[in-house]
């Protein structure tokens, strides 16, 4: 089964920054809407960002502005582009299809002083 791997994740100060990556072994990617997800602790995973294979692209207010998805479909590759980061952005990040693949093992982001 198709089973995402994310990377990129790290310890950064308020205001920083972090680009995280994705790949999904999976001959269909450049065909699927990919998401990226987060689950901060104690709360349920939430949706972040999304882009179709058209290339639309949807953000949730929380990091509109802020973040940025991109996806490069001939390295099977999301991108995850967080700038001007919040403590509570503080979440373990995973990327999927929508609708999901089995769920990878995820990448922490912990923004703290």
């Amino acid at each position: 089964q198709v089973q995402p791997v994310e990377s990129g994740g790290g310890l950064v100060q308020p205001g920083g920054s972090l680009t995280l990556s994705c790949t999904a072994s999976e001959s269909s990617f450049s065909r699927v809407t990919m998401a990226w997800f987060r689950q901060a602790p104690g709360k349920e995973r939430e949706l972040v960002a999304q882009i179709r294979s058209n290339g639309i692209i949807n953000y949730i207010a929380a990091v509109q502005g802020r973040f940025t998805i991109s996806r490069e479909n001939a390295k099977n590759t999301l991108y995850l582009t967080m700038n001007n980061l919040k403590s509570e952005d503080t979440a373990v990040y995973y990327c999927n299809r929508i609708p999901p693949w089995a769920w990878g093992q995820g990448t922490l982001v912990t923004v703290s002083s």
